[in-house]
């Protein structure tokens, strides 16, 4: 059973924000084992009923027992009053399924900026971000890889590697189903971006509690889904230097042109 002094219970309503259906029902593809999964077939049906998506679940011997549930809304954003909503409405049916067979301390969480990506979604969101990958299964004899995330190939990530030797390709191909964990490397792209986001994301939550006024019918909506990725800088081709025609106004010109005038002699450049 949770301790309940360590829950926040302020607030009960789900995400009133109009919810991308496709990307909320989009299954996981990193799922935890043991007691997280027994925790996470709780959660993640009330979770997707108030418009949110399960990230991840981590049972820990933290203070005893911990367990910190991971969420977000579809467009990747989470606010403390969803963390709030999310532990008033979870709780009681923690109590009645009771996962967990002894006590223990719920947290409800954002992803955080060096977040887990569990969906094809979240690859598809953070290409071109810093990301590090374990692997459940060895792909070119090895498990873990860092590099820059590149774009989805079928059932498979991109990934320019770090580290590669002289002559060796950098870029792997990874099967999205092998993948045991990944998460962003903290950079100051990634900062950015998810302090853009957080802004975009609290505006229109005070837009629906009407403490904003509603933006005028020509302004353009941002997209927190978008990726404002830095471009992958790739290489400029060494392009050869054409070889510049010979000069004909020289002073040697001139001086030959003026002889051959004396001489009564024409030019075969120039015009009549």
């Amino acid at each position: 059973m949770p301790d309940r002094s360590h829950l926040t219970l302020d607030m009960t309503d789900p995400t009133t924000a109009d919810v991308d259906l496709e990307l909320l029902a989009e299954p996981r593809l990193v799922i935890e084992p043991g007691l997280g999964a027994r925790v996470a077939a709780v959660a993640g049906p009330v979770l997707q009923g108030m418009g949110y998506r399960l990230v991840r679940i981590k049972v820990s011997g933290e203070l005893g027992c911990t367990v910190q549930i991971m969420a977000e809304r579809p467009d990747g954003t989470m606010l403390v009053e969803d963390c709030e909503a999310i532990s008033h409405a979870l709780s009681p049916v923690l109590d009645i399924a009771d996962p967990i067979e002894r006590a223990y301390r719920l947290e409800i969480s954002s992803p955080g900026i060096d977040r887990p990506l569990v969906r094809r979604s979240d690859f598809e969101r953070y290409e071109g971000y810093l990301v590090k990958i374990e692997m459940a299964v060895a792909v070119g004899g090895r498990k873990r890889f860092r590099g820059l995330l590149g774009p989805i190939e079928g059932d498979a990530v991109l990934l320019a590697r770090e580290g590669a030797r002289d002559g060796e390709d950098p870029n792997t191909l990874l099967p999205l189903e092998d993948i045991a964990s990944a998460n962003l490397v903290l950079t100051d792209e990634l900062i950015a971006e998810s302090m853009r986001r957080g802004k975009i994301a609290e505006r229109e939550m005070k837009r629906e509690l009407g403490v904003l006024p509603p933006p005028p019918p020509h302004a353009k909506k941002s997209d927190p889904t978008k990726s404002n990725a830095p471009k992958a800088k790739l290489p400029k081709a060494k392009l050869k230097a054409a070889k510049k025609p010979p000069p004909t106004n020289t002073k040697e010109h001139r001086l030959a042109a003026a002889e051959r005038k004396r001489l009564g002699q024409t030019d075969p450049t120039e015009g009549d």
